[in-house]
């Protein structure tokens, strides 16, 4: 059967079109099978035929053998487990034979993979990596035909310096750079995620180095862009995205400007993304070196320490050193030999100078907060384009709610090498002048409680010539009891202002929320549906709102989920035999184990026997597999800004008022807490797996016709990735066979050979 198929593939022009082999392992073949290899694979014999004869028995090896000669493959028997690491590798040798006559040293780059050592070490940063390598082998006229490869030399490459040829900080605020493989799979990207969490244990994804561009970049839908990077096009274009984040609870809108090359020398191509109105301009300043450095020097200060400000990885002594050391280094002349980006060091210099004035502010505020009415700020802080971090906390840093933000813990809240921080990037795209409040979720809080913090950013953007750009976002980080306080006191003083308030939130016949633009609660009266999805807590309103347009529901798509799959036990039985099956069985082993017998005098093989499956305990699987989810994330339309309506729940009406708060992210909405409006199911968020319908046949033929093709529902994902054929760029180079190789040269027994005298011995001994 399978030499059908590499006719079909070849035929098809599927594969990359270069070396094609069958491996057969078998305990015999009772023929050479000579007309299917006439009729499928000569004369031209494009593929190899490597075989593997299993056992002691020697009676089929000729014909084993004889296949594998005359289909320029290689022959070898395994006796036993100690032949197997020293002969089944065998075949990589005859593979190379024409690459070694021709003496060509193709370099070759692996896929993206995970180094193990890394991996339990815990050094994230180099956890991808790549491989280059390139052939050794010998030069001796004499065994030219034979084409012995020695060996390989090859380095190994974290993906991250690939990705040092695009200097982050000139991408803006949601660009980024990303690599992918000559067939299409992704070798780093800001939304490639190959660990997940079973347990606490942190895994690889099985399929964590074949994640496919089209699935991160999954609006690509006619795979223009993919095509184009595949083939090694040098180009760009434009697509709108919806990107998202904070763990796919909300998205963002953008337009992205594609531009893409290939790396030469590599089957590589090189992306570079970025989005309009951020990237296209640079925000330069001038100010001096020694102004710049004693701001730099100020204990609220820090750099990106992922970004390259200076490369400190070569020089051994540099290595200890932090980015922001290294750069004060660098402009105080201690160290000449730093290579640095003076480009991105001025930026720096120019941004400490602008916001030094803040730590004084800061200051001056905590110093005129008053304990009473102010109680609850913790944190404030600012970040700039240049990678520049300054904070201050007003608290002391033990009674800090959430001590995972701004370090190395919380990813989302700090510059990476991949992104600017969440509250940075979602700040930039609201109104300058406008407030985001993000609520840490359930799910995301300390010790697994209700949330307890909110984070309010701003951008700050700066105009020149009229083309403006985001030089920066400045915060605080709040407790959520304080935004709370400021939200029922602001309720109870416009109620006692005659006519400014016709509902008042203190009546217990009505429900007040302040949501945010993604229907997540910041306040309620019940504190147990704070960081909740609204739609959860009351469908019927949610519903409405959906309907009227002020929330629209937003379809995503992510490929590289986990999901949990029903769990089967298989036992350790074999399947039932037929009686001529265990017949013939019985018989084989009377005769070997008599044979064995005589040859060793063991009583134990007796008790040996190949037809019984051992019983074992059951080893644990993961609980979760790759799978395709879609799920839904709910946007404020703020075209409306404003809007009420009543609900039909059958027994009642349900009144409710929503409004846009000014200068925010944030909403207002009241509504009527006695009529029960249960008839309306709740709106949830909960992803859903795709099942794809695959094509199959009914497997018989009926009265009425032919057989007729029915749909299948199959949820693997592989069996998807492997039903569809994707474009891919075959190999540059490639050696399949070369009219100088020895094909004669095709192997022998590592086996036993068996000795009539020695076999006959023992019996001559028993008869005497």
């Amino acid at each position: 059967q399978s030499s059908p198929v590499c006719l079909q593939f070849r035929d098809a022009g599927q594969g990359g079109l270069c070396n094609q082999a069958i491996m057969l392992i078998t305990d015999g073949a009772v023929e050479d099978y000579e007309a299917v290899f006439e009729k499928y694979n000569w004369p031209d014999r494009k593929v190899r035929v490597f075989t593997y004869l299993i056992g002691r028995e020697v009676t089929f090896a000729p014909n084993v053998k004889w296949i594998a000669c005359n289909n320029k493959g290689y022959y070898t028997q395994i006796s036993t487990l100690a032949d197997v690491q020293e002969n089944v590798m065998e075949y990589l040798h005859v593979l190379s034979r024409p690459m070694v006559i021709n003496h060509d040293h193709d370099i070759i780059w692996t896929e993206a993979y995970m180094d193990s050592a890394l991996f339990a070490s815990q050094a994230q940063s180099l956890l991808l990596m790549t491989t280059v390598a390139m052939p050794v082998f010998s030069k001796k006229n004499e065994t030219r035909s034979h084409g012995i490869l020695l060996g390989v030399v090859g380095s190994d490459v974290p993906l991250r310096e690939l990705l040092k040829l695009a200097p982050r900080y000139k991408l803006g605020v949601h660009g980024y750079a990303f690599l992918n493989t000559n067939n299409g799979y992704i070798l780093s990207h800001p939304d490639l995620r190959p660990l997940y969490k079973e347990g606490k244990k942190l895994k690889p994804k099985p399929n964590y180095n074949s994640v496919d561009l089209s699935e991160v970049e999954w609006e690509d839908q006619d795979e223009i862009l993919r095509s184009a990077m595949i083939n090694g096009e040098t180009g760009y274009l434009s697509m709108d995205v919806k990107v998202p984040v904070d763990k796919g609870k909300r998205v963002l809108f953008l337009t992205n400007d594609y531009f893409f090359t290939d790396i030469s020398g590599t089957p590589f191509s090189l992306g570079v993304v970025l989005s309009r109105g951020h990237g296209e301009y640079i925000l330069l300043g001038n100010t001096s070196v020694e102004e710049g450095l004693h701001d730099l020097l100020q204990p609220d200060l820090s750099l990106a320490n992922e970004w390259i400000y200076c490369i400190t990885d070569i020089d051994p002594d540099h290595r200890k050193l932090s980015q922001l050391e290294a750069v004060i280094r660098f402009l105080t002349g201690e160290e000449p030999d730093l290579e640095c980006d003076e480009e991105l060091v001025q930026e720096v210099l120019f941004d400490a100078v602008v916001t030094a004035p803040m730590e004084a502010y800061w200051t001056t505020l905590a110093l005129n907060m008053s304990l009473d009415t102010e109680a609850g700020v913790e944190m404030a802080f600012l970040g700039t384009r240049a990678g520049l971090m300054r904070s201050a906390l007003y608290v002391g840093s033990e009674k800090i709610s959430n001590k995972k933000f701004l370090t190395q813990k919380d990813k989302e809240s700090i510059f990476t090498m991949d992104h600017f921080p969440l509250w940075y990037r979602r700040a930039a795209e609201h109104p300058p002048g406008s407030f985001v409040y993000s609520i840490v979720s359930e799910d995301d809080a300390e010790g697994g409680g209700l949330p307890k913090v909110v984070t309010v950013s701003t951008a700050v953007s700066v105009s020149v010539d009229g083309k403006m750009g985001i030089a920066a976002a400045v915060g605080v980080q709040i407790k959520l009891d304080l935004l709370q306080r400021k939200f029922w006191m602001a309720m109870q003083q416009c109620s006692a202002l005659d006519g400014a308030c016709p509902l008042s939130c203190q009546d217990d016949m009505l429900n007040c929320f302040l949501i945010d633009n993604n229907g997540f609660i910041l306040v309620s009266k019940i504190p147990e549906e704070t960081g909740k999805f609204f739609g959860a807590v009351d469908g019927s309103v949610m519903t409405q709102l959906l309907n009227m347009g002020m929330f629209r529901r937003v379809t995503m798509y992510d490929y590289q989920a986990m999901c949990k799959v029903p769990y089967h036990h298989h036992s350790g039985a074999r399947p039932l035999l037929s009686p001529i099956y265990a017949f013939v069985a019985a018989v084989k082993w009377l005769i070997s184990d008599f044979l064995i017998f005589l040859l060793e005098f063991n009583m134990s093989s007796f008790w040996h026997s190949d037809n019984l499956a051992d019983a074992h305990r059951h080893k644990k699987h993961d609980m979760l597999q790759p799978c395709d989810t879609e799920y839904p994330v709910f946007v404020y339309e703020p075209a409306i800004r404003e809007t009420n309506g009543l609900i039909d729940c059958g027994d009642c009406q349900k009144m409710f008022v929503a409004q846009q708060i000014i200068s925010s992210n944030l909403l207002l909405l009241v509504t009527d807490a006695v009529c029960d409006c249960s008839v309306f199911p709740p709106v949830a968020l909960d992803a859903k797996e795709v099942k794809y319908i695959l094509p199959c046949t009914a497997g018989m033929q009926g009265s009425a016709g032919p057989v007729m093709p029915v749909l299948a529902h199959n949820a693997s994902v592989k069996c998807e990735r492997m039903r569809s054929q994707k474009l891919r760029r075959r190999p540059d180079s490639c050696h399949a066979f070369h009219p100088e190789e020895n094909a004669q040269d095709c192997g022998g027994t590592a086996g036993i050979s068996v000795c009539p005298t020695l076999l006959l011995l023992p019996l001559v001994l028993l008869l005497r």
